[in-house]
């Protein structure tokens, strides 16, 4: 080769690096991590990855999503968080509440975290500096306010079921320590309602604590809005019809799987909304400036036919305000 040709090549080599180096980042495919209570994409995960359709995001084609359940076992969110960091994913969807949340939070300070469907208040629990300016690497959607719990109680006491004065709550002793807000305390207390609290640990203690409770006379029950519930929400349904106790949750799941009624925001909408989180991290956002949304519509849904075999009459106002009534 002549000392021009030579030159040359060199020359062209030196220009196309560059340009190669570029095409390979430009052609990289983005990585999802999601972190989810059970496997499966049920009503949430499956509005999340139409809402990534809908932004032009397709799992396989132009975005992988790395998923990882915990399969109810809340334990096992550290290990996974890990795991998907080792992964090098460009976010993690936090989507078990806040056991997810606090796993993805240890796991890494510099991946985005997008939060979804997570009841605790994320300020008060020390994730971000602010609902505005969350800073850091954390941002995404809370469930709703601890108000919500006194206006579902309103429901059932003065509207659904009268004569719902004692009534028990079941929560999820996985997620924490048991905490009624003072909000619905304070609404329990104007309506005369006295309030018991029964703890599970998985759909195995149903029937115990459904026992236990029907033993204390209670005859109204409230179930928190843990993943746990929502995804054995048949199961609970089909014990409280049987021991003839109404019941409400945050999430429509429960009335759709033959519990009495709902009262809260959409599931579905949350994670489509998280979706958008997503697109607008992935293409450039910082996690830390985007705002922290909280629900605006609320969503209230009456399975009639579970109020008539618990024989109660459902107010024929009360059913032109519901949103969805199942018959």
């Amino acid at each position: 080769m002549d000392r021009r040709a030579f030159i040359g090549t060199l020359t062209g080599g030196l220009l196309a690096a560059p340009l190669a180096v570029k095409a390979q980042q430009m052609t990289k495919i983005p990585r999802i991590g999601v972190l989810a209570p059970m496997s499966g994409t049920g009503p949430g995960l499956g509005a999340f990855d139409r809402g990534l359709r809908d932004l032009g995001w397709v799992d396989g084609q132009n975005v992988v999503i790395e998923r990882r359940s915990a399969e109810g076992r809340f334990e096992r969110f550290p290990g996974l968080a890990t795991e998907l960091v080792h992964l090098q994913v460009d976010v993690i969807i936090a989507a078990g509440g806040p056991a997810s949340l606090k796993a993805a939070r240890e796991a890494t300070t510099t991946i985005p975290i997008v939060m979804v469907a997570s009841s605790r208040d994320p300020v008060a629990a020390g994730f971000v500096k602010s609902f505005a300016r969350p800073g850091g690497n954390i941002t995404g959607l809370t469930t709703a306010p601890e108000e919500i719990g006194g206006k579902q109680l309103e429901l059932l006491r003065r509207e659904a079921a009268p004569g719902a004065w004692r009534v028990a709550f079941l929560w999820d002793a996985t997620v924490g320590a048991f905490s009624l807000p003072k909000s619905v305390e304070a609404v329990a207390r104007s309506l005369k309602m006295e309030l018991l609290p029964f703890e599970v640990h998985g759909p195995a203690d149903f029937e115990a604590a459904v026992a236990a409770a029907t033993k204390e006379r209670v005859n109204g029950l409230m179930v928190a809005g843990t993943p746990m519930f929502n995804q054995h929400s048949k199961q609970l349904a089909d014990l409280l019809t049987k021991n003839r106790l109404p019941g409400i949750s945050i999430w429509s799941v429960f009335p759709e799987a033959g519990g009495l009624m709902a009262y809260g925001p959409s599931l579905a909408d949350e994670f489509r909304r998280a979706a958008i989180y997503v697109d607008k991290i992935l293409k450039g956002a910082n996690p830390g400036d985007l705002p922290i949304e909280q629900p605006t519509k609320y969503a209230l849904v009456i399975n009639l036919k579970t109020a008539k075999a618990l024989g109660l009459t459902i107010p024929a106002a009360l059913l032109q305000r519901a949103d969805q009534v199942i018959e």
